[in-house]
């Protein structure tokens, strides 16, 4: 399927103010796939499906994949390349962020750059857990989810991926791999989620809420922002440190010993 022709065929534009931009490169959309490493006997979510750039591919490979998309024309075009009988593809129109998502092994999608944050925080969150997920991002966004502690890009953000995942940019997305053109240049990244430190994993929310709160705040010591003493087994040594100085390691030791 040629994605640019058919958007122009049906009149389709992208709403640049949600971040939207279709993903019109074959290549790109192949490899997506097999970074995720699909095969026959996974269930693979997608989000913000389009117009099935990378859905096609998932189709050939998985073993059942969810399309969502919010658009009520784009799920219109979807359904009219997957909605026979002995289509592995179920497309589910719906705001991914309002939806209770289905059970699946794997995420794969190019996502809306504006909703990279809430998208990722909601698969980091999620009860069941995500698996491992490939998603092309805004190079930008991506090198945030990398950061290291002092440098510029670090922070929340940072901090809980990296305690919850194992993260890699795999790839920068030249612009024209998007229609239209992004201002950007993308980046498909790899997360893989953690399965040690399940006493962390088992209340993510009050560990979002103490990483939220230490960055409110980062140019003061953590001792100061949570009014904590070295006494314990509260390390003496983390305490005096700035949040944006703490490695997410630390953070989740601060948050097992605060929480």
């Amino acid at each position: 399927m040629d994605v640019k022709t058919t958007l122009i065929e049906r009149g389709i534009r992208a709403t640049r103010s949600l971040g939207q931009y279709f993903l019109i490169d074959d290549g790109v959309a192949a490899r997506m796939v097999e970074y995720a490493g699909v095969e026959r006997g996974d269930v693979v979510l997608e989000i913000g499906a389009g117009v099935g750039s990378v859905t096609g591919k998932l189709e050939r490979k998985a073993k059942k994949v969810y399309a969502v998309e919010k658009d009520k024309e784009l799920c219109e075009l979807l359904r009219e390349q997957y909605g026979t009988k002995t289509s592995k593809t179920e497309v589910i129109e719906a705001d991914f962020m309002k939806l209770e998502l289905p059970e699946f092994d794997k995420v794969v999608a190019s996502i809306p750059f504006s909703l990279s944050s809430a998208i990722t925080y909601k698969l980091l969150r999620h009860p069941a857990g995500f698996g491992l997920a490939v998603l092309l991002y805004q190079k930008e966004f991506a090198q945030k989810l990398v950061a290291k502690p002092r440098s510029k890009s670090y922070g929340r953000l940072s901090v809980i991926a990296q305690a919850l995942a194992e993260i890699e940019i795999l790839e920068v997305v030249h612009r024209d791999a998007f229609y239209p053109s992004a201002p950007v240049k993308g980046a498909i990244v790899r997360l893989k989620e953690r399965k040690q430190n399940e006493k962390l994993v088992e209340d993510k929310k009050k560990f979002f809420e103490f990483v939220t709160a230490a960055f409110d705040q980062r140019r003061k010591k953590m001792r100061t922002i949570f009014k904590a003493s070295s006494s314990g087994s509260l390390a003496l040594a983390e305490l005096d440190k700035r949040p944006e100085e703490l490695r997410p390691e630390e953070f989740v030791k601060l948050a097992l010993e605060c929480l």
